[in-house]
């Protein structure tokens, strides 16, 4: 059993392309762990990570995948996540739980979208990170230049450890600067590393890097700084304690080189991960104490103490629920019954497993600071799992709302039941995926992140559930939004013989700036007891009940406030029930005289494609109402970045395959939601009201 100070926890993550799962597969066959490594673009044998056939036969990862190797007598705990922005909750919910992070940048491509968001979410969970720069090997392989952009774009102190001896076609092995040694991959497979002296050449380069590798240093140690201003020399064991401190710290991002496909430079990236990356030993974490009025409490990695586990993940199988889960502190024992501080009831552990992609491996016991599966539970993502007696919850995961939905329904009624099984699992796996009913349509709408991530649920409903559906065009989820401050004085009566109803309520709605951390706030302001203080709830949740739907078209209603200033009420005929109704008609009535707007999402695109072409992608994002954000020239190739109404994107991969003879290539994510111009709403209102029409 590895002892916990040996154990590192970390994810892999990158935007699309930039080869994680090909970098995952190299480290899995030089330690061993596997004796053939497979290609992510051949469908038959593909990377033992993406292990859905949907995953080989598409090259891309979809859900997250977890194993664990040995190296230099450290255990590793490795999370493949996707680069795919609509799988975001899978690197989101795998970053929570990791100790640390290996960020791939392509040597080409650079700082690209994705990056920029894995960085973001790396900066939320305060997750220490290596940087990767991988396809060295490729034409236009500049690792420089993505060095400049990790400081300029992501904001890293980027600590370069190597420079590369050769580029492109050329490349045939590493500089180590902080050994100064030059490093080479020998055999078919490149497992043996060769150790010589740097060639003559590429002297003078290495030593002008390592002399920045050690002013940088330097800035966050006297006794290093002492020993360059003594010119005494400095041992690597002294580099190496300062680069793990400060990586530990975030206050340094080391960066290695090399390129996954090509076999070079995988086992010194291995080497520094068990260095620099910190163990469960050095990350601190905490938890809410629901036992004692919500005190924070640290949780340290001992496996003696009472146990604290985080299921952040959940897969649904033939024989029941697999919870993926990280144990903070304590042990989490087979057969053993632990409590879920979220369901407030105890459950037995059937079985632990250590996980190997789609492998398994039973296990007794799990310590503090491993990751591992259990069966047996039955919770959601994010519960906080603990021993009976004590009650803790942990901080839960980020999930992002879903901006587009699809209608769809089994093309034979005997499949109706199936389906919702099956749609109500999607649920519980993937936060979000949302299932909703449009009672005024009578039409079953799942909502996701992006057209790719309904389509692999539908192909999945196809595939694994064997439902044929039939499946309308995509929907954007509007938003609306009021623009003006009105005041509201509404009064509810109703006498039906016996006790009536009666409520009175007064107030202003407000509109909410863009960047309101919440959609909805509430207020009450009300003095001398005018409204009873049992009552005020009742307002507050009236007032949510009508956000659902919308009077302008039938979408959610978003940044408003309810600022509640006075009312009355009747000893008899008031009730909770009263007080409900009046401010569901009162909010209605208030926000069709605040000039209510339709919002609809806006997306971040980039868009890259060789340099004669970027006039027609610049005027069809322009036409698609885009927002262009700047150009970038690369070489051959243009990297256009803009933002574009998500409703304007359907079919644009079609669409830019012909404008650039397939050689263009996009990305998008969600970047907000914006007031839609006058004409368009006007179509939008006017399009959903067709539609409803249709349906009676």
């Amino acid at each position: 059993m590895c002892t916990i100070g040996n154990l590192r926890n970390i994810g892999i993550s990158a935007h699309i392309d930039s080869g994680k799962t090909t970098l995952t597969e190299r480290i899995l066959y030089y330690s061993g762990r596997i004796h053939r490594m497979g290609d992510v673009k051949d469908g038959q044998a593909g990377a033992t990570m993406d292990h859905m056939d949907l995953e080989r036969e598409r090259g891309i990862t979809i859900t997250s995948a977890a194993t664990t190797v040995q190296w230099s007598g450290k255990t590793i705990n490795i999370i493949d996540t996707p680069g795919h922005v609509d799988f975001t909750i899978e690197v989101e919910r795998s970053l929570r739980v990791l100790d640390g992070a290996i960020l791939v940048l392509c040597a080409v491509g650079g700082v690209q979208s994705q990056s920029l968001t894995v960085d973001r979410q790396m900066k939320r969970y305060s997750v220490p990170r290596i940087a990767f720069i991988n396809k060295c090997d490729r034409v236009g392989a500049d690792p420089s230049r993505v060095l400049q952009e990790i400081e300029t774009k992501l904001g890293h102190v980027a600590v370069p450890l190597q420079i590369p001896i050769g580029l492109e076609s050329n490349l045939v092995g590493l500089v180590d600067l902080v050994a100064m040694q030059a490093v080479y991959f020998d055999g078919p497979q490149g497992g043996t590393l060769r150790r010589t002296e740097i060639p003559a050449e590429l002297m003078e380069t290495a030593r002008h890097a390592r002399a920045g590798l050690l002013d940088t240093l330097s800035l966050y140690s006297d006794e290093l700084m002492e020993r360059m201003l003594e010119e005494q020399e400095i041992e690597e064991d002294l580099l190496h304690r300062i680069i793990r401190e400060q990586t530990i710290a975030r206050e340094i991002t080391p960066v290695l080189m090399g390129s996954a496909f090509k076999n070079r430079g995988i086992q010194p990236l291995l080497d520094a991960v068990t260095r620099y990356m910190p163990s469960p030993l050095d990350r601190m974490s905490y938890a809410r104490d629901n036992v004692n009025e919500g005190a924070e409490i640290a949780l340290s990695a001992d496996p003696d103490a009472p146990s604290a586990a985080m299921a952040f993940k959940i897969v649904e199988e033939s024989f029941g629920q697999l919870t993926y889960a990280r144990v903070y502190q304590g042990r989490i024992t087979r057969g053993g019954v632990y409590f879920n501080s979220r369901a407030q009831e105890k459950q037995r552990i059937s079985r632990i497993l250590r996980m190997h992609a789609d492998q398994r491996e039973d296990i007794e016991v799990a310590m503090a600071g491993d990751i591992v599966a259990l069966m047996g539970v039955e919770c959601h993502s994010g519960d906080t799992i603990c021993d009976i007696g004590h009650n803790y919850s942990m901080e839960r995961i980020h999930v992002a709302e879903p901006v587009i939905s699809l209608a769809i329904k089994p093309a034979k009624s005997a499949d109706r039941d199936k389906l919702g099984r099956a749609l109500s699992r999607f649920c519980r796996e993937d936060p979000t995926f949302h299932v909703r009913h449009d009672e005024k349509t009578s039409e079953t709408l799942v909502c996701g992140m992006g057209e790719l991530h309904l389509d692999v649920y539908i192909e999945r409903l196809r595939r694994e559930q064997r439902i044929e559906l039939e499946v309308g065009a995509p929907q954007v989820s509007y938003r609306e939004a009021p623009t003006q401050e009105v005041e509201f004085n509404y009064k509810h009566r109703k006498q039906t013989g016996g006790s009536g109803q009666y409520a009175h309520v007064i107030g202003k709605l407000i509109p909410l700036p863009a960047d309101a951390p919440n959609d909805y706030e509430f207020e009450n302001k009300v003095t001398g007891g005018r409204i009873p203080t049992e009552y005020i709830p009742s307002c507050d949740k009236g007032f949510q009940s009508a956000r659902g739907k919308g009077p302008l078209a039938g979408f959610e209603i978003v940044r408003v406030k309810m600022l509640l200033e006075d009312g009355t009420h009747h000893t008899v005929d008031s009730s909770d029930l009263a007080f409900q109704v009046c401010a569901r008609d009162a909010f209605i009535d208030a926000f069709r005289r605040a000039r209510p707007a339709l919002l609809e999402p806006i997306v971040k695109v980039e868009v890259e494609a060789p340099i004669e072409y970027q006039g027609n992608v610049v005027g069809d994002l322009s036409s698609r109402r885009g927002i262009i954000l700047g150009a970038e020239t690369k070489q051959n190739f243009v990297i256009v970045q803009a933002e574009v109404p998500l409703g304007k994107m359907f079919g644009y991969a079609t669409d830019l395959r012909s404008a650039t003879q397939g050689k263009g290539t996009f990305s998008m994510e969600f970047a907000c939601y914006r007031q839609t111009p006058r004409d368009v709403q006007e179509e939008v209102i006017a399009n959903r009201r067709k539609a409803l029409a249709e349906q009676r």
